[in-house]
């Protein structure tokens, strides 16, 4: 990654009205991720000198959405020249390259801004993205000469020989430092609308002598999201790139169109994605991990070799052991399932911690809420929870210790003990060992018959 230093200035003054949303337009999310963010993201990873938020008054979430970003008002709105000279109080000092980008067009890549970098270094002033889609319509075209790039024409002004032309303007720019503000200030607002528009630049810069260049992107990456249905569109794109890259990586996924992954998915070699799979935010897996069809899973971490599914939920909090079980219709929050533990049915575990190779019974739940506040139930080594049984939050179930099916535990049990609490309690000191012990030598004389 070689370059000159610049800034970027992403505009986000736009109000969104076809998204019907109280909510900014780039603030809706794409793979758990608002929009402004994915710029943020792929141009940051350029490492650029200053980043600047331009938005319009009352929008001050919008510029918090991308990490290490100053923000910038512009009012009234003049157009998309005037949003961008808005940024130059925030640049005081900075005399590099300015790359323009925009908050609703989320899918330009990092690869495609470093290919801009580098055209500049080649002694163009102006860079432009532009992209050839399958239908042209009313894009901006660009005319392209032995020269380079001559001047961007709306299609209103456009002549027949022109709207012919199938390369179009994606709006992205990158300007020399040296010229940039000086180029922006002579943009002028005699048209129609009265706006100041980042196009003009061009025309500008070659009437004084300057080179200006074309950069080709993918007609995909380049989608503007101003509507439901765009951000749709958007989200399958996104989601698309997400799954390749993972499978690049050595998932696998049984029905790739079915898995939904976030952002920041993390994914180790040799998993196994079965269909309808959900990643919310934050979820981290390990090597050789088996997640079944209809599982859900958000803020998790899961260690190497442990099983989820099907039909089970990892809610935030969630941290499971190298081969731990998390089976059918089993919801884990705010909690640690440690090595070899089982919770393989129609449980619910909050709150708690379910030591190594303890296994819990199907219809379990850990009873951690009592209207006011939440309380901690803890699972020895090797504990044994019959079916259907409540542990009444704040409570211990001590290692190798067996509760019995329907049980209502309120009371710490003791490590090696049987308890079961059915009505009243019956608790019999090392009566888990004997209890094994009778086990054992049972199936032993049943293998002998066999």
């Amino acid at each position: 990654m070689s370059h000159q230093p610049f800034a970027a200035i992403i505009l986000a003054a736009g109000q969104g009205t076809r998204m019907r949303s109280s909510r900014a337009k780039v603030l809706h999310a794409l793979a758990g991720r608002p929009m402004i963010a994915h710029v943020g993201a792929a141009v940051g990873a350029l490492a650029p000198g200053r980043i600047v938020v331009v938005t319009a008054k009352g929008m001050d979430q919008v510029a918090a959405a991308v990490p290490g970003a100053v923000a910038a008002v512009q009012d009234p709105p003049l157009g998309t020249g005037h949003a961008v000279l808005a940024a130059k109080p925030a640049l005081q000092g900075f005399d590099g390259d300015v790359m323009v980008l925009f908050g609703d067009t989320p899918l330009v890549t990092t690869a495609t801004m470093q290919a801009m970098l580098d055209a500049r270094t080649k002694g163009a002033a102006v860079v432009v993205l532009g992209f050839r889609p399958k239908d042209p319509a009313a894009y901006g075209r660009l005319v392209v000469g032995p020269g380079g790039l001559e001047r961007i024409v709306e299609f209103k002004d456009a002549k027949p020989e022109e709207r012919a032309i199938g390369l179009c303007n994606a709006g992205v720019m990158l300007l020399e430092g040296a010229h940039a503000f000086a180029l922006l200030e002579a943009i002028r607002n005699d048209n129609a609308q009265r706006e100041y528009y980042l196009t003009d630049v061009v025309g500008i810069a070659r009437a004084r002598g300057l080179a200006c260049a074309v950069v080709e992107g993918d007609a995909e990456e380049v989608l503007g999201v101003d509507s439901r249905a765009a951000l749709a569109g958007a989200e399958a794109i996104l989601q698309r790139r997400l799954r390749a890259a993972a499978m690049a990586g050595g998932v696998t996924m049984i029905d790739p169109a079915t898995v939904y992954l976030s952002h920041d998915t993390r994914l180790g070699r040799d998993v196994v994605i079965e269909p309808n799979v959900f990643f919310g935010p934050g979820v981290s897996i390990g090597d050789d991990v088996v997640i079944r069809a209809f599982s859900h899973l958000e803020k998790a971490t899961v260690a190497n070799g442990a099983t989820i599914g099907p039909f089970a939920r990892l809610r935030p909090g969630t941290v499971l052991g190298e081969e731990a079980h998390i089976g059918n219709f089993v919801e884990v929050k705010a909690a640690t399932v440690e090595a070899g533990a089982k919770v393989n049915h129609l449980t619910y575990i909050g709150d708690a911690r379910v030591g190594p190779k303890a296994n819990v019974g199907a219809g379990t739940i850990t009873c951690n809420y009592d209207g006011f506040g939440k309380y901690h139930t803890d699972i020895g080594a090797g504990a044994f929870i019959g079916s259907n049984t409540a542990l009444v939050a704040p409570v211990k179930v001590g290692d190798d210790a067996i509760v019995g099916a329907g049980s209502t535990v309120t009371e710490d049990v003791p490590p090696g003990a049987l308890t079961v609490v059915r009505g009243g309690k019956t608790e019999v000191q090392g009566g888990a060992e004997r209890f094994r012990a009778k086990a054992r030598a049972r199936k032993a004389a049943q293998q002998k018959k066999g």
